[in-house]
C-alpha cells in the first residue's frame, strides 16, 4: 500500500525527469534549463513577432532552420519516445507540440506539491 509521501516522492521523481533529470539531459519545459526544446510545433512561437503575414504563409517559418523567435516560456511539450530519443523539428507534433491536456496535467502536479509543501505555509 501506497502512502501519501511515497506519492509525493514518485511525483517529484517525474517532474525532476521532465525538467532534465533524464537520459537526454533536456528539460521538456520549454525555457527551463540549459537544453529545452527550440523548434517547438507551435505557431505563435515560430512566426516572428514583427510578421506581416496571411493565413497561407506560415510555412516560410514553418520550414525555417533557425529556432523559433518567440520563446514559448513553460510550455510542455510531447516529450521523448519510449527509447529516449527527443527530435527538436518542427514538423514532429508528436513529441514537440505543447498541448492544453499535458501541460494541464503540469500545472496539476506542481499545484498539488505546493498547497502540500511545509514551504508553502511559511510564506
Amino acid at each position: 500500500m501506497y502512502k501519501p509521501i511515497d506519492l509525493r516522492k514518485f511525483a517529484i521523481s517525474q517532474l525532476e525527469y521532465v525538467l532534465g533529470e533524464n537520459p537526454m539531459r533536456m528539460s521538456y519545459v520549454v525555457g527551463y534549463g540549459l537544453k529545452y526544446p527550440k523548434y517547438i510545433h507551435h505557431r505563435g512561437s515560430s512566426i516572428p513577432v514583427d510578421a506581416k503575414t496571411g493565413c497561407r504563409d506560415g510555412f516560410k517559418w514553418y520550414d525555417s532552420a533557425e529556432p523559433n523567435p518567440n520563446v514559448a516560456y513553460g510550455a510542455l511539450v510531447g516529450g521523448p519516445f519510449l527509447n529516449e530519443t527527443y527530435d527538436d523539428f518542427r514538423n514532429n507534433s508528436m513529441q514537440g507540440e505543447p498541448t492544453t491536456y499535458s501541460n494541464a496535467l503540469l500545472v496539476g502536479v506542481l499545484s498539488g506539491l505546493v498547497a502540500t509543501s511545509s514551504v508553502a505555509w511559511s510564506f
